[in-house]
């Protein structure tokens, strides 16, 4: 049994062959399809597919703005990535707590957080559970603050009816290989403004409007880059593996639900774990069963005796020397970071692979 799982359908692998044998394989007409169909079928907001969510993060902070000396609030529950985008733009990463019940923002946290520097947000939906989004850019829109959801666990989530990716200014997916789905490696900004996704589609390739520069007789297009740009368009080979495994988005989706539920039933009442809160207000995308466990690593030592992998897969970032150090100001993150292990749920599970894990866990550690 894995932890993670990669899913190549059958369809990704007859796209990507076919596009090979194109030989164009670059930004062209699979990757503007790909991105219509996260639009028609997941509802997300002018996604532009680019080749990393990392780079979807970078290209929202900057397209809101975000320069030297301005303060971009975050929580430290989250993959470093998430913190080393802000300082790319020499911003100030600001931790918020969370709250050790979701993992994820503590809008009272945020709140306090919030000053005249502030000039983003960036909630993480911890294991694709999503945030008091509502809340959160209630706090923000006033000020003119930019929502960025970092949603890299979050496809297929939903909040109040919504699809994530259609709720906030920004919001980055990950199409990374142990994503829901995979493009190889890739990622996605969706935006709720048309003037937003214009400005990420011309910076994704070094500030080049591609789309209003006119070939030449000289063999270059014609244009006239006003803004600083970069290389981080998505690929049509990557497009293509992304095209086919979305037809199998939908039984991913509800499969992982399904062990989600399972989990649930079976380990709500079981001494030692606690279960992360969930609103009937919204939908998990459950790239992570994440629970809070005393002696968290009898409990992991124990489950891995008896064949099962488990994980924290990341820990509080700010512990790291370039973000200043561990901060005694988030007590929901530190009672959060001492206690979260998640267990397997991929596509890949067997019903058999779930009765392991239950039976692992009921055992006792």
């Amino acid at each position: 049994m894995n932890f993670f799982h990669t899913h190549i359908s059958e369809a990704s692998i007859e796209k990507a062959t076919e596009a090979l044998r194109t030989t164009f394989i670059s930004e062209g007409k699979l990757v503007r399809e790909f991105e219509s169909h996260l639009s028609s079928s997941l509802g997300l907001s002018h996604p532009v597919a680019l080749n990393s969510g990392t780079t979807a993060l970078h290209l929202a902070l900057l397209i809101a703005g975000v320069g030297p000396d301005d303060e971009v609030i975050l929580p430290a529950q989250t993959f470093i990535a998430t913190g080393m985008v802000i300082l790319a733009e020499r911003a100030n990463p600001v931790f918020c707590d969370i709250d050790p019940d979701t993992g994820n923002i503590c809008t009272k946290s945020l709140a306090a957080k919030i000053t005249k520097k502030t000039k983003a947000v960036m909630p993480v939906h911890w294991g694709g559970y999503p945030c008091d989004l509502d809340e959160i850019n209630a706090l923000c829109t006033d000020s003119g603050i930019a929502v960025i959801e970092d949603a890299a666990h979050a496809l297929g989530a939903e909040y109040r009816g919504k699809p994530i990716g259609a709720i906030s200014r920004f919001t980055a997916f990950s199409f990374q290989a142990i994503k829901h789905i995979t493009t190889g490696d890739g990622g996605g900004l969706c935006c709720l403004r048309e003037e937003d996704e214009k400005d990420a589609r011309i910076r994704r390739w070094f500030a080049i409007d591609r789309a209003n520069s006119q070939p030449s007789i000289l063999g270059e297009r014609i244009y006239d880059a006003d803004r600083v740009g970069y290389k981080y368009h998505m690929n049509d080979l990557a497009a293509a593996v992304g095209l086919g495994n979305l037809q199998d988005f939908p039984k991913i989706k509800a499969r992982l639900a399904e062990i989600a539920a399972t989990y649930r039933q079976n380990f709500a009442d079981i001494d030692g774990i606690r279960l992360l809160r969930q609103e009937s207000d919204r939908v998990s995308g459950n790239w992570l069963f994440t629970i809070r466990v005393q002696r968290r690593e009898d409990f992991i030592r124990a489950l891995a005796g008896r064949g099962v992998p488990t994980s924290v897969v990341h820990l509080r970032i700010d512990k790291n020397s370039i973000f200043g150090g561990s901060r005694t100001d988030l007590p929901g993150q530190a009672i959060f970071n001492e206690e979260q292990v998640s267990l397997p749920i991929h596509y890949g599970l067997t019903d058999a692979d779930i009765i392991q894990v239950i039976d692992a866990v009921k055992s006792g550690w």
